[in-house]
């Protein structure tokens, strides 16, 4: 569905967007390429790279223009150009590299009470200077700066240390940021490029958000205090974000049909720029990337590590497939999504005396205190995809005065299933999932007309029902918020997955955060469902999706810092991963929605995120940017590549023998192909004081053996380092696809520093 018609809705996990890939200009058809220059070769007849550059691109062509000049996130700038243009530049003197840009997609009351940030960890936490000298960087669809969530009441000046500054646009002027949105500027011109004039009818020129997607996101992770803050009545409470302190300054680089790696690029390049100590980017490629030389964001966030600015990134919105995160780079946290205790119920009530529990956010007009006439959409239509509620499907004299049944089905629009229902007289629906999609993972949404989504289990017994019995009737009860909901959390079935498809050896999601069902601040500009005609505006918003876990984290990440000022970006994910939790309370594993099973490091990655003991790890996993140039070496990059990452800083040592292996990630995944024996080093920090660790190892199956040398630590003093390696042993006969996984953790009897294994035999 395009963008014209559905802005940024609670109906998505994921917010589709499409690109027109190129213009037509002078019979030749032209796109958009990143070029990658390696600066050091400029020639001394140049003043300045910006000339250098232009007279490349002159070389080549006398009409092209430079779209952005990059100075930070790499070095080179983007164009128009024909591939015949495109391949003649490669061959000037300093050309690394001319890729075609890159699409990308967009991948709260409760949350901070949920991660154990309530007032008790206010000594955790302190309010100092500090936390709101951070600045955490939001890189999306801008924001709604009259959102009480951007007060700046209770603050004091802007820190001394930010570069940025507030840019005027289309009904947007520079005095709409204050002392706690510091920055939004706007990047454009490489989607323009592409697209042609924006269409301001539907997206501002300026950093205005009209779709709601990153007032929600900046928010989250750093949004003032906003006491009854609802959506609709649901999750009544006060709304604050996770670093609610810190600074937001927003960049703005979606509009109305997408987001395109050039303006991304240019976001990135400027928030370097500006200071920005976190950056939170909520976005993915479209098309996988095998390599990451060829992803643009990565490559920019590269740069962004180097300035010790954390990343923070959306794992993506394809799960539960196998391979399909997102944002695979060491040097990036990729996070992936799980449920909060809290829920919004809607019974499904059917004639034979069973009900069974959805989810829904609509409010509006009951339906009447009886049941009502039940019908399947698939029987109700002439259409032979007529039961997903489709527009045009459903028989009138066959819904009018019912409740309606109507299959989920991949990437519709749910809300638009029950305006169809309503234009065919239906009375209410009850949306349930099938299990080709969704499993038992419902989806709360705010209907236009009183609807309950249901799982596959109960939604297969509800379809039963209702083809069998020869008078159904149902009903629905809108039952509002409810708390403490167990289990909790579970992993999201659309939260993307692992193995790492780029590097098997670096296991990705790094961790879970809440991604379902978050409340968080809105634009004034749309209504919740996304569609244009539709009057009702609100100040919060319940969303889901990777999107909404990747903020909480850069806020988590704001609040360790302004802690431990001294630590990475490295020290601070490996902090946050070391200390999650992957089993309840009761010493359960966390599940899985998606399966109903536990659920693994593929999954959850190190577990779900626990801010309250990451504040005091024990030890850190501490990485520096020549480990992951190290790392890139162990990958085989050739200089050219090497170059496009490292912006020509960095080179691989011939005599030195490189393993990703060796590279200090706070995990473990081994690759089974062909060896029995794989052998890795890894080194901790100590940051908790003098004390002696053990090491504990645990491995679900005989088929590999894990051994540890040594097994003990001690530690003398802040800051020591020790190493140690470990050998995995594994049978060979393991069939192709199997996987084992395990955990080494180290313990001094204060703290545990838990490390996820993951083994797939390939």
């Amino acid at each position: 569905m395009s963008s014209s018609f559905l802005s940024s809705t609670a109906s998505f996990f994921i917010v589709l967007l499409y690109l027109a890939s190129c213009h037509v200009s002078d019979g030749a058809q032209q796109a958009t390429y990143i070029v990658h220059m390696a600066k050091a070769q400029m020639p001394s007849t140049f003043d300045h790279h910006s000339l250098w550059y232009d007279s490349s691109l002159r070389s080549v062509s006398d009409s092209a223009e430079m779209l952005y000049t990059y100075n930070n996130a790499i070095h080179g700038f983007s164009t128009r150009l024909t591939p015949e243009e495109a391949d003649s530049l490669m061959t000037q003197p300093g050309v690394i590299s001319v890729q075609p840009e890159q699409q990308y997609e967009l991948h709260t009351t409760r949350t901070p009470q949920f991660l154990g940030l309530d007032l008790h960890s206010a000594a955790l936490f302190p309010e100092t200077s500090a936390a709101s000298d951070i600045v955490i960087g939001v890189l999306d669809t801008g924001v709604w700066p009259e959102s009480k969530s951007f007060s700046d009441e209770g603050y004091g000046p802007i820190p001394s240390t930010w570069k940025g500054e507030c840019e005027a646009g289309t009904n947007f002027t520079a005095s709409l940021c204050n002392r706690k949105l510091v920055g939004a500027r706007f990047f454009v011109q490489g989607y323009e490029a592409d697209n042609g004039k924006i269409n301001e009818t539907v997206t501002l020129r300026s950093p205005r958000d009209e779709d709601g997607h990153g007032t929600h996101t900046a928010s989250t992770a750093a949004g003032s205090v906003v006491e009854g803050a609802n959506f609709l009545g649901f999750a009544n409470g006060t709304a604050r974000g996770i670093a609610h302190r810190a600074r937001v300054a927003v960049y703005k680089v979606c509009w109305e049909n997408g987001c395109v790696s050039s303006d991304i690029l240019a976001g990135i390049d400027k928030a370097i720029d500006d200071n920005v100590n976190v950056l939170s980017i909520s976005l993915g490629s479209k098309n996988k990337v095998t390599d990451y030389y060829k992803h643009h964001t990565t490559i920019g966030a590269f740069s962004a590590m180097e300035k010790g600015i954390f990343v923070s990134c959306a794992a993506g919105n394809s799960g539960p497939s196998p391979s399909s995160l997102s944002n695979e780079a060491p040097w990036l946290t990729t996070v992936g999504a799980g449920t909060l205790d809290r829920d919004f119920p809607a019974l499904a009530i059917l004639g034979n005396g069973n009900n069974y529990t959805g989810v829904s956010l609509f409010k509006g007009v009951a339906l009447p205190a009886k049941l009502l006439p039940f019908v399947y959409a698939g029987s109700a239509s002439n259409a032979a995809d007529g039961k997903f509620c489709f527009l045009g499907t459903l028989i009138p004299e066959k819904v009018k005065g019912k409740i309606v049944l109507c299959d989920r089905g991949s990437g519709s629009n749910t809300i638009l299933k029950g305006l169809v229902v309503r234009a065919a007289g239906g009375l209410g629906m009850i949306l349930a999932n099938t299990a080709e999609e969704d499993g038992e993972e419902a989806t709360a949404e705010p209907h236009f007309l009183p609807t309950t989504s249901v799982g596959q289990k109960a939604g297969d017994i509800i379809r039963h029902y209702v083809l069998t019995d020869p008078n159904p009737t149902a009903s629905i009860l809108i039952q509002g918020t409810l708390l403490n909901i167990q289990p909790s959390p579970v992993v999201a079935a659309f939260s993307s997955r692992g193995p790492n498809s780029i590097t098997p050896n670096i296991l990705k999601p790094d961790f879970i955060a809440p991604g379902v069902n978050i409340l968080a601040a809105w634009t004034g500009a749309i209504s919740p469902t996304g569609f244009f005609f539709d009057p009702l505006r609100v100040e919060f918003n319940i969303i889901s999706g990777t999107s909404m876990s990747c903020p909480h984290v850069s806020g988590l990440a704001a609040l360790l810092k302004s802690v431990h000022p001294e630590w990475s970006p490295a020290a601070i994910r490996s902090a946050l991963m070391t200390t999650a939790y992957n089993t309840y309370k009761d010493g359960k594993p966390i599940l899985d929605i998606a399966t109903g099973k536990p659920s693994t490091p593929f999954e959850h990655g190190a577990g779900h995120v626990s801010p309250t003991r990451a504040i005091n790890p024990g030890l850190i996993y501490d990485l520096t940017t020549e480990d992951y140039i190290d790392f890139l070496c162990a990958l085989n990059y050739n200089s050219s590549q090497l170059i496009i990452l490292s912006r020509g800083n960095h080179t691989c040592d011939s005599s030195k023998t490189y393993s990703v292996a060796d590279l200090n990630y706070p995990s473990f995944a081994v690759n089974v192909h062909g060896s029995n024996t794989y052998k890795y080093t890894r080194t901790v920090t100590n940051v908790g004081g003098a004390g002696s660790y053990s090491v504990k190892v645990t491995s679900e199956t005989t088929a590999v053996n894990i051994l540890v040398e040594p097994t003990v630590l001690n530690f003398k003093e802040v800051n020591e380092k020790k190493s140690y390696a470990v050998t995995f042993t594994v049978d060979l006969s393991k069939p192709s696809g199997s996987n084992s996984f395990g955990s080494i953790d180290w313990s001094d009897g204060k703290h545990v520093v838990a490390s996820p294994v993951a083994i797939s035999w390939t």
